[in-house]
């Protein structure tokens, strides 16, 4: 995990983002090739180029990947990149920015595994858990049956779901033995507990309430720029509980005859929406901790002018920063600007 970890990041020190690619022109593969020349040339302050990624989830957005980073401050320091090539009506000005990392890339839980011990080594379980959750960092079993686990917010989201079903198979199996015999009343018991937990925790016992487990960044994002999550009030109350950098989503039923399978629905887009934002999002911070009053005053008040030139960026104000949160090219061009 470490080597990879260490060549992805040393990956992303020689990327740039490229933004104002025109869109639908000419083929994907064609335009691909037209960036990896106009990257290579000495006049464009370019060098060899590993890879060009195009398209991607943006539109007229590419990552472009040079062998050595150093082209990379070449690159970023020329004053104007503008896209010409023979298979192009025109010119088009391009905007080249520094590639940022996903920053809602490590979050920390820690499993109760207690609940399983009655029904599993915990050791053997937990080296199961690893082999399917290879993107995920595990700390050593306490005795308490507790574990801690780091990785995305995605990735712990998905090895919940595989617990949540691997409690949920416990529960079928302990109903197809208590239907046959009743000589094993204190894993039943234990189990019925499990079970009880697990329905609460994933939805209510009316059918009517599900709760979304989310990176606070990532459902700021969403509560400000999809419109969708606005519209869904008019079925669902949508209450939501921040805690640090988790906040906790729970949809209720709002009396609409839709019922449980308008809530099921709204949870459903809620997730699918935060993982596409999970995968586009990235966040810088402008820190002034030990500013002034007055220079923290005008940190906010450049920002607030610059807004509507970035009408999809998020701007989060705090006593001791800013985050800047939209997508690579935006986020970089606003605060350097800032």
């Amino acid at each position: 995990l470490c080597s990879q970890a260490t060549g992805q990041a040393a990956k992303s020190a020689r990327r740039v983002v490229v933004a104002g690619i025109p869109d639908g022109l000419l083929h994907d593969d064609v335009m691909a090739d037209i960036l990896m020349i106009h990257f290579q040339m000495s006049k464009n302050n370019g060098g060899d180029v590993e890879e060009v990624m195009y398209p991607t989830e943006e539109k007229g957005v590419a990552y472009v990947t040079f062998e050595d980073p150093e082209v990379v401050e070449s690159v970023l320091r020329k004053d104007e990149h503008r896209l010409e090539d023979k298979r192009l009506s025109r010119c088009y000005p391009l905007r080249v920015t520094r590639y940022c990392e996903n920053v809602f890339s490590c979050v920390t839980s820690v499993l109760n595994m207690s609940v399983f011990k009655d029904q599993f080594v915990l050791e053997d379980l937990i080296q199961e858990i690893k082999k399917k959750s290879t993107a995920l960092s595990f700390g050593p079993l306490q005795p308490n049956g507790h574990v801690s686990v780091q990785g995305s917010f995605p990735a712990i989201k998905l090895l919940r779901d595989f617990l949540l079903l691997k409690a949920s198979s416990l529960s079928e199996e302990d109903k197809r033995e208590e239907s046959k015999s009743h000589q094993r009343p204190r894993r039943r018991l234990q189990q019925h507990r499990l079970t009880t937990q697990t329905r609460n925790f994933v939805r209510g016992a009316d059918g009517d309430k599900e709760v979304v487990v989310l990176d606070k960044d990532v459902y700021d994002y969403m509560k400000h720029f999809d419109p969708e999550m606005s519209l869904l009030k008019d079925d669902v109350v949508i209450s939501a509980f921040t805690d640090g950098d988790v906040t906790t989503v729970c949809i209720e039923n709002a009396g609409s005859s839709s019922g449980a399978g308008q809530v099921l629905r709204v949870k459903e887009k809620i997730e699918s929406c935060s993982l596409k934002l999970h995968d586009m999002l990235r966040k810088e911070r402008i820190s002034f901790e030990e500013q002034s009053w007055a220079a923290k005053q005008k940190y906010k008040s450049v920002c607030e002018g610059l807004k509507p030139r970035y009408p999809f960026v998020l701007v989060v104000a705090c006593d001791t920063h800013i985050d800047v949160i939209g997508d690579s090219s935006d986020v970089f061009q606003f605060t350097k600007e800032v």
